[in-house]
Parts: structure tokens; sequence; C-alpha cells
């Protein structure tokens, strides 16, 4: 089970009452209460810039990906026939691999791999990784709180490898809730529509996400 860290002094704007903009806050810290405490309130940090303020989010049009929309081509059916899957066994190797500083677009730095580390060994943060001939070949990490998965990033060193990984993780949320897991992906981009990432209002994220929160965790992250 994990470990509930020590609750935040920080007190976060009410995602319902922010102005139209994805951004809804500035400030406070990593610590695993304020981390936690941001997710079950449907926020999520990203750094804001080298020696900035962290910046924390809640989408207008937030991306999800409908455990019955995953969209699995017969080609990554196949390949998923290549990968081990595994959960939690290289978790350090899989968020630095994400944080790889010559990825486009990157945003994973230092203090944000320290936070969901920790996280990672109160039990709360999980890597879903796929290997192959013994070595580490793509994976995704992201965290888990009762009902809802907040997928945070994915890599791949070979092809398809982080394809492989979600479905993976969609069938482990495949139990018998899984009519009411949410699983979050931040924003839709064009790659993740292509899997099926639908766009859902910020309102109904956070109907979604009171009613997800109530639920057992999925027993591959309860342990």
């Amino acid at each position: 089970m994990p470990v509930e860290p020590p609750a935040t002094a920080w007190v976060f704007p009410d995602p319902e009452t922010a102005w139209d903009d994805d951004l809804v806050g500035r400030g406070a810290d990593l610590e695993p209460g304020t981390v936690l405490a941001a997710y079950r309130s449907g926020l999520f940090p990203m750094p804001g810039g080298r020696g900035g303020p962290m910046l924390w989010w809640s989408p207008v049009c937030r991306g999800v990906l409908p455990l019955d929309g995953l969209r699995a081509s017969r080609s990554l059916r196949q390949a998923c026939k290549r990968f081990e899957i595994r959960v939690d066994t290289a978790f350090g190797e899989v968020i630095a691999a994400c944080a790889d500083p010559d990825r486009d677009g990157g945003w994973i730095d230092d203090d944000v791999i320290a936070a969901y580390t920790c996280l990672h060994e109160l039990g709360w943060a999980h890597s879903v990784e796929a290997w192959q001939d013994g070595e580490l070949v793509g994976g995704l990490y992201g965290v888990a709180i009762g009902g809802l998965f907040a997928g945070e990033s994915m890599f791949h060193r070979v092809r398809d490898a982080s394809k492989v990984a979600l479905v993976a993780l969609v069938e482990m949320l495949g139990d018998e809730h899984v009519g009411q897991r949410l699983l979050d992906v931040q924003w839709q981009t064009p790659h993740l529509a292509s899997l099926g990432v639908v766009e859902i209002d910020r309102a109904d994220y956070l109907r979604r996400l009171e009613n997800a929160l109530t639920l057992p965790l999925p027993a591959v992250f309860d342990y």
C-alpha cells in the first residue's frame, strides 16, 4: 500500500473557478504531499524554466484515454508479442530516459526527477516498462491514486516500445472498475489522438476525477 506523506502547507486554486487558461497556479514546492494534493485537485506540475517558479496546470481541454477506446493496430498488437512487460523494476531508468535533454520539448528537470522518485519510493509513482533481450527499450511513468492513473511521460529506443507499454497499462487497468477508472494524459497530441486519446472539458474531467479517486488501486500497483 502507498504511504501517505505529510499534508501540504500550500493551498491550490480551485480549477472549477479558475480563469479560462490551462495554467492555474505558480509557486509552491514538489514535496510528496503537495504533488498528491495537486493531482487530487485536478492539477499537475511542470517547470516554468530555469530559476522560475513551479507551474501548476489544469487544462481547459484535458487529454484522456478511454480504456475501451485504445486504437491498437494489427501491427501494434503483433509488436506486443516481441516485448516483455515489467512494472516498477527500473523506475529510475525510465524517468531518466524520459528526461533526456536531447529530446524535443523536454521539460523534466532534476527537481522533477527527485520529486517523482520520492513518490515512487512511497508507492505512488510507477513505471510500465518494455524490455527486449534483457534491455530496457521503452516505457512510461505516472502517478496512481485510486482509480486515477496520471501519465507523465514515455520514451522508446526501439520502434513501438512506448506504445506497447501503453497497451499494457490499459490492460492492467481493465478490472471490474474499468468503466470508472481515469487514464489522464494531460493534453491530446496528434500522436496520442492516433492511439485513441480524446479531449474532455475541465468540468467533465473534475467530475470523473472525483469518482475515480474513490476506487481502489489496480491490483498491479497495490503492493
